[in-house]
């Protein structure tokens, strides 16, 4: 442990000690450059979580709305054939008391 090491032995600890440095620093700029990318998912990942639940509500909302104008369509549609109806009945009055006058003259006229 006294024996001193000599130049030579000194300088290729150097460079073996530099190389691993840059060994480690390359390592390091590639591991912040796959960190970087990950935060970078990350956010893209939350801005499509937000997306997605706007979406949601916008969905949810169409459907109320889409609900609603069913519900007012069958109402419209019902009227339509109420009015239908309630014309169909006034016509048949109208030939049945026509038919009954004309019986009634009929019989009254012999």
């Amino acid at each position: 442990m006294d024996t001193p090491i000599t130049r030579a032995e000194h300088e290729e600890f150097c460079r073996r000690m530099e190389a691993e440095n840059k060994r480690l620093a390359d390592e390091d700029k590639r591991q912040n450059r796959r960190i970087e990318k990950l935060e970078e998912n990350v956010l893209q990942i939350g801005e499509l979580t937000t997306s997605v639940e706007k979406l949601a509500s916008s969905m949810e909302s169409m459907l109320k709305e889409q609900e609603k104008q069913g519900k007012r369509l069958e109402e419209l549609e019902g009227r339509d054939g109420e009015m239908w109806r309630k014309v169909m009945g006034y016509i048949l009055s109208a030939l049945i008391g026509g038919i009954v006058v004309f019986l009634l003259a009929a019989i009254g006229l012999k």
